[in-house]
């Protein structure tokens, strides 16, 4: 009798791992073909870059109408038909753009330009002089952001304009000549209107147009002996054009 339930004992105890081993099997063939877990990095940012520089063609074209010129001792001169021209001129300019965030952003223009003085109306032909013009300008800008490739801007700020170099042209007409110039420096007002067209994410090409109010006042002698003042309306249009490149 107990010979016979240890018997069945064995063969119950048997019965139950036959079963168990293919659960077993199977269980771990289940976790080894269990696919490996994927880990995800975020993507790296790369920093943001404030700063952008342009290299552009500039044209400084004087607005010269409203100057003013004054004669102590040839009244005749000093009439309303009596004023300055200013020669235009084109040289190479650099300027540096730096951005608070991607809308605004602060330029500063750099360049340097000779420009000759000339009568017209009641002294039309007679030469005064030249001078140098240094006239830094800060503007601050607001960017368009979606219009794609192109980015528009509107900008304001200050100019002040340093004089130097100047020089009378000493050169006699009808008897009148230039002897001596002196032209002040200046500050002024200026606004901006610009678009740069992006290539790629550093290079593009800029067009740019400038306004500035400047108005030196200005004293001369005509013929070392006649005073001479006045206000020089230089006014100029800065128009710009050339590459941009975003760093």
């Amino acid at each position: 009798m107990e010979n016979s339930m240890r018997a069945r004992t064995v063969l119950a105890t048997a019965s139950v791992l036959a079963l168990a081993t293919p659960l077993a099997s199977n269980s771990a063939r289940s976790a080894d073909l269990a696919p490996a877990p994927v880990y995800y990095t975020a993507p790296a940012i790369e920093p943001r870059n404030p700063w952008m520089i342009r290299l552009r063609v500039l044209g400084v074209l004087p607005d010269t109408a409203g100057s003013s010129v004054n004669v102590s001792r040839t009244p005749s001169l000093s009439s309303p038909s009596s004023g300055l021209t200013i020669s235009d001129q084109v040289i190479p300019e650099l300027d540096i753009t730096y951005f608070f965030t991607k809308n605004l952003a602060a330029e500063l223009i750099l360049g340097v330009t000779r420009h000759h003085i000339s009568g017209n109306g009641a002294l039309t032909g007679l030469d005064i002089g030249n001078t140098w013009l240094l006239p830094p300008t800060l503007t601050l800008q607001y960017h368009f952001t979606d219009f794609g490739q192109l980015k528009p801007y509107l900008g304001v700020g200050i100019n002040y304009t340093v004089l130097f170099n100047q020089s009378a042209a000493n050169t006699s007409l009808a008897g009148l000549a230039v002897t001596e110039l002196h032209l002040r420096n200046q500050f002024g007002a200026a606004i901006q209107f610009g678009f740069d067209y992006m290539l790629d994410r550093h290079w593009g090409l800029n067009f740019d147009v400038k306004k500035l109010w400047l108005r030196p006042e200005y004293s001369a002698t005509i013929n070392n002996a006649i005073a001479v003042t006045g206000r020089a309306n230089i006014d100029p249009w800065l128009v710009s054009g050339g590459v941009a490149y975003k760093f």
